[in-house]
């Protein structure tokens, strides 16, 4: 087995908010990410493919397909938009990094056509990421 990664960027805007708590409680949970105007991320995405090497082609995927996959499915949903409002995957989530790896999981993992979709790494900030490998 050998895994092979592709990294995306993209910008979003969010709100971290439970409508079930009070805005106390909002506050206490998110704090200053619970700002009601939101507030934004430059967002980068690396997603894992395993597999074996197809001796035919030397790939387990071709990263220019892999790439246009996850442009396809991911990123013009999501990149510029607000994740709140615009995003049909996180319609009914907080879209926290560890709700957005998780849905981007789940755009993605029917489409890899070559290997196995491993893992979804989504880094929100050069200090904090999530990674999401699917439920086992």
């Amino acid at each position: 087995m050998i895994r092979v990664t592709r990294r995306e960027v993209f910008s979003s805007s969010h709100r971290l908010y439970n409508p079930s708590l009070s805005e106390e409680e909002n506050n206490k949970v998110f704090g200053k990410c619970n700002n009601p105007n939101g507030h934004g991320h430059n967002y980068t995405l690396e997603v894992v493919v395993e597999g074996e090497v197809d001796p035919r082609t030397g790939y387990v995927i071709d990263l220019k397909l892999l790439k246009n996959i996850i442009r396809e499915n991911v990123i013009i949903k999501v990149d510029h938009k607000n994740l709140n409002l615009d995003v049909d995957f996180l319609s009914d989530k907080i879209p926290t990094a560890e709700n957005i790896a998780i849905g981007i999981w789940y755009q993605l993992v029917e489409k890899i056509p070559a290997g196995n979709l491993y893992s979804v790494k989504l880094y929100e900030t050069e200090n904090n990421y999530v990674e999401y490998k699917g439920k086992k």
